[in-house]
């Protein structure tokens, strides 16, 4: 995995809060960038997982966009903790969307295990402290704009990639390799479609 930038000191991070706030874009890159190795961090618990990491890295990043867009330093909290929940939130929302593809799941069924081998349940990694997840008016906004830009920035191949990649339009989640063999291209044509969509949609939550 690739390294990133170290983090902000509490000064800095502080600095370039505030001058998000004030409609500084750069500010929010630079608080994007520089939290990155967090979301490097929390993705490490779902390492045994069939997942690519790059794949888990790029919906991390989302949770962490969402995080840094909705964070208010005023409720006392550091935007690692609050940007920790929000990526694992996002994580857990793409492995429920997965197991459900095809039939319901119990919160208590093994979705993979950790880095000592013990199961990972979905009971282990829903938090119960609702007051530090993203309410569920912010979550249906982002969601809507989510599929708006899909449709209005993407390419036809990259929402289609997308749309079977994630799951999006009630499609069961796909792997690279069973989108490569549908579409009858390569999984690192596949792999770079999707990462340049994300991009897309990535540079358009960064830019809100």
């Amino acid at each position: 995995m690739k390294s990133f930038l170290p983090p902000l000191t509490p000064v800095e991070e502080k600095s370039y809060i505030q001058k998000y706030k004030e409609g500084d874009l750069d500010a929010k890159n630079i608080l994007i960038e520089r939290n990155m190795r967090l979301v490097a961090h929390v993705i490490k618990k779902y390492q045994n997982l069939d997942d690519d990491p790059e794949d888990l890295i790029s919906i991390g990043t989302i949770g962490l966009i969402k995080a840094i867009t909705t964070f208010d330093p005023e409720k006392g909290n550091r935007l690692a903790a609050y940007a920790s929940k929000c990526v694992e939130n996002e994580i857990l929302m793409y492995l429920r969307s997965k197991k459900k593809s095809s039939r319901d799941v119990s919160i208590y069924e093994p979705i993979g295990t950790d880095h000592e081998g013990n199961d990972i349940r979905l009971y282990d990694v829903i938090e119960s402290d609702e007051a530090e997840v993203p309410d569920k008016i912010y979550l249906k906004d982002n969601i809507r704009l989510l599929y708006t830009q899909l449709e209005s920035s993407l390419t036809k191949r990259e929402q289609l990639v997308l749309r079977k990649r994630y799951g999006l339009y009630n499609c069961s989640p796909c792997t690279q390799k069973e989108i490569s063999l549908s579409l009858g291209i390569s999984r690192s044509y596949v792999s770079r479609i999707e990462k340049t969509a994300i991009e897309k949609l990535r540079c358009f939550f960064t830019a809100v």
